[in-house]
């Protein structure tokens, strides 16, 4: 590692040119001249000091699959909307629907917990390499191979969440060359403090999604409490605010065109070490199939939802979930046939096997390579099946859960390092909490509706990739009339759908759960061998790809002669840009920025451009106070730069060479969904919403003081006098 990341510092300028999510570590390593020339006006160790292990980008903190950042020393932390929702959609109901017409928190006192919800503050990582493979019997198949790697990994976290209130993971970087450990503090107490109307934090809705230019104020504010003795805690009404060491003061002058900005997060999962038959496949198969089976699961809950106003708020987190892979996925086909990436990547290939054909020493490289294509070509054959079955288990609440209690019965009996990490002691308050959360997400009739349009397409599946349990429990041939009565009887007998049942199940051994004679459970039940089987036929895959995987890895490295950014994995990244319009067709150029004429411009008393009330009076009065941009003559909205970003970067902190945060990434542009396949500088943009929107919406909308106040941020008397 240390002789890759000297490489790095040696090249660092004409490699980093926007392209990379780079670790904490190899930061450390890059020419301080040259981050200083970009912009960077803090000295690299302020950012990370492996010796305290923590630095400034432990003010960027995991929230759930998103990121966020501590904004004030009192554990405030701002995200995406998008990123809180179930906070928000947990605390609305048809009298009080704080979804439509937002939230804000007078005192501490008003605001409102989570419930699952938590924050992870990173403390260390590790490079645990040679403790993984060391861990591996000599001569083990792929299957004993996987078992070993996991096991080793669950004793590495054991050792590592020893200490209290610790949440550790071991991470693959370049499908198993590199293992690293990191080490999170994480706190249980997150409460809502400002969420603003969805008219404004989803403004443009599906249509704007992926979009520019965009006019969107995808923020929330939460805080983040501890124990009075600073230790984390789970929520209680005598914890107090964390405070927060490291946290982002917000530079209320904003950003310019070419302004150097710094996007920190935790970016999900990118697929540039694919080989080309892989990323085929996902072009040819994948993305097709999301857009055809979810986009009848949307019509399914957007139908049933405009029936039921209580059944809209129940599925509106599902459905938003559901509309952004929909869309995402016409995004990403759209890139690949754009960029050429597969024939571009399989150039690339043939490029390294030409190279490694010379040199004997990449001779397994190229052994590995032909394997792993036969194990790709293996796995087709089975892609339906498996698509359906994860479907089920998914995207289905009645199924999802019931298959979820199965499990649980049959894991829980293990000793725990034998269980699958899911199931685990460390995972079970998790689970608990997604049995309880999810009533609020149950709606039964749009429910039944999507079950039944999963069994249709299950019974269509040839012979070979039948999945039995749809076939035992609904036949093995569609009829609409039998199959939709089946459903009627099941969902009105259950048991898995009330919550304080479903409380006492999670409890009960295999042997009870069977006793109910629940015909959901027993689904689930049933359902859960097919999991089992194909679990296990999964971790035999990885089992294979750590073994050929790195050989493959090593050549394409060493061919590149050039240090390559790993793929996302959700580990802390960084991703260094300017703020930059592109092109996004011939004839046509995009500005990075957007203001509030535009907002007004696209409304039309309709949604997705429905402009709320109070936002409309003060932007239409002029009422900008100190955030108007002197260029612009407006107040930002949204603008865009050129970082390296995917899923898992929505909230993250948008900083400047000072570390002041200057706005909160949440989404790409439509040209750019297909990043995750390869970097494209002419059209690499993502969309952040600006800091002095999130200002203004607090200042001249909300008149939120006590909250500006907190934040560092003083009114300006004269729009105190306009007011």
């Amino acid at each position: 590692m240390k002789k890759t990341l000297l490489l790095l510092s040696l090249v660092a300028a004409p490699a980093l040119a926007g392209e990379g999510k780079w670790t904490p570590q190899q930061v450390l390593e890059l020419d301080p001249a040259w981050l200083k020339a970009q912009g960077l006006q803090v000295p690299p160790e302020r950012l990370w000091d492996p010796k305290r292990g923590t630095g400034l980008l432990a003010g960027t903190v995991n929230v759930g699959g998103c990121t966020g950042a501590f904004i004030a020393e009192t554990g405030l932390v701002i995200t995406n909307h998008h990123c809180v929702f179930s906070i928000i959609q947990e605390h609305s109901t048809t009298q009080r629907d704080l979804i439509t017409q937002g939230f804000l928190a007078k005192s501490r006192e008003e605001e409102l917990p989570g419930k699952g919800s938590r924050i992870q503050v990173p403390r260390s990582f590790k490079d645990v390499t040679k403790e993984m493979y060391a861990a591996v019997p000599a001569g083990a198949d792929d299957l004993t191979r996987q078992k070993a790697l996991e096991r080793k990994e669950k004793e590495l976290v054991a050792e590592c969440e020893k200490r209290p209130a610790t949440r550790c993971r071991v991470a693959s970087f370049d499908g198993g060359v590199q293992f690293v450990l990191s080490d999170s503090v994480e706190l249980a107490d997150v409460r809502l403090v400002y969420a603003p109307p969805r008219a404004v934090g989803e403004y443009g809705g599906e249509e704007d999604n992926w979009m520019w230019p965009r006019h969107t104020g995808d923020f929330s504010i939460v805080r983040a409490y501890s124990a009075p003795d600073g230790s984390a805690a789970k929520y209680d009404t005598k914890n107090v605010p964390y405070k927060a060491e490291f946290f982002f003061p917000l530079a209320t002058e904003g950003v310019k065109p070419d302004d150097f900005v710094m996007v920190l997060g935790y970016p999900g999962t990118t697929y540039r070490t694919l080989l080309a038959e892989e990323m085929a496949e996902r072009q040819a198969r994948f993305y097709p199939r999301v857009i055809d089976v979810y986009g009848e699961l949307i019509r399914i809950l957007e139908e049933e939802g405009e029936k039921d106003p209580a059944g809209k708020i129940a599925v509106a987190s599902h459905l938003k979930g559901m509309h952004n892979r929909y869309k995402n996925s016409g995004g990403q086909l759209a890139g690949l046939k754009r960029g050429r990436i597969v024939e571009k990547q399989r150039e690339s290939e043939a490029a390294v096997v030409a190279w490694a054909e010379k040199r004997k020493e990449y001779a397994g490289a190229l052994a590995a390579r032909s394997e792993l294509l036969s194990l790709q070509a293996a796995r087709a054959k089975t892609f339906e099946r498996e698509f359906l079955l994860d479907t089920v288990r998914g995207a289905v609440k009645a199924p999802a859960l019931a298959v979820l209690l199965a499990r649980l019965s049959q894991e829980r009996v293990k000793p725990d390092l034998e269980r699958r990490p899911e199931f685990m002691e460390r995972e079970l308050p998790r689970l608990a909490d997604r049995l309880e959360r999810e009533q609020k997400n149950l709606f039964t009739a749009a429910d039944k509706r999507m079950f039944l349009a999963l069994v249709r397409r299950a019974q269509g599946l040839g012979e070979g990739e039948r999945i039995a349990a749809i076939d035992k429990h609904f036949g093995k041939t569609y009829d609409a009339k039998k199959v939709s009565a089946k459903l009627d009887t099941l969902y009105a007998k259950t048991k898995v759908l009330n919550l304080a049942e479903r409380q006492k199940m999670a409890g009960e051994t295999e042997a009870q759960l069977r006793a109910r004679k629940d015909a959901l459970l027993d689904f689930g039940l049933d359902l859960s061998a097919e999991v089992v089987a194909l679990e296990e036929q999964r971790d035999r895959r990885a089992g294979a790809t750590t073994r050929l995987m790195p050989e493959w890895r090593r050549a394409v490295m060493a061919h590149a002669g050039k240090p390559i950014a790993p793929d996302a994995n959700s580990t802390l990244r960084v991703s260094f840009a300017k703020v930059k319009g592109y092109t996004p067709r011939d004839g046509a150029f995009y500005t990075p920025q957007t203001t509030l004429a535009g907002v007004m411009e696209k409304h039309t008393g309709q949604e997705p451009f429905d402009v709320p009330a109070k936002v409309a009076a003060a932007a239409e009065a002029k009422k900008y106070g100190p955030w108007v941009d002197a260029q612009l003559k407006d107040v930002p909205v949204n603008f865009l730069a050129d970082a390296d970003t995917t899923g898992g970067n929505s909230g993250s902190p948008t900083v400047n060479g000072k570390g002041q945060l200057v706005g909160v990434n949440f989404d790409r542009v439509w040209e750019n969904v297909a990043n995750d396949f390869g970097y494209n500088p002419d059209v690499a943009r993502n969309v952040n919403v600006d800091v002095r929107y999130v200002l203004w919406l607090l200042d001249q909308v909300e008149d939120a003081d006590g909250l500006l106040r907190e934040l560092g941020v003083r009114k300006d008397p004269k729009a105190q006098e306009r007011r």
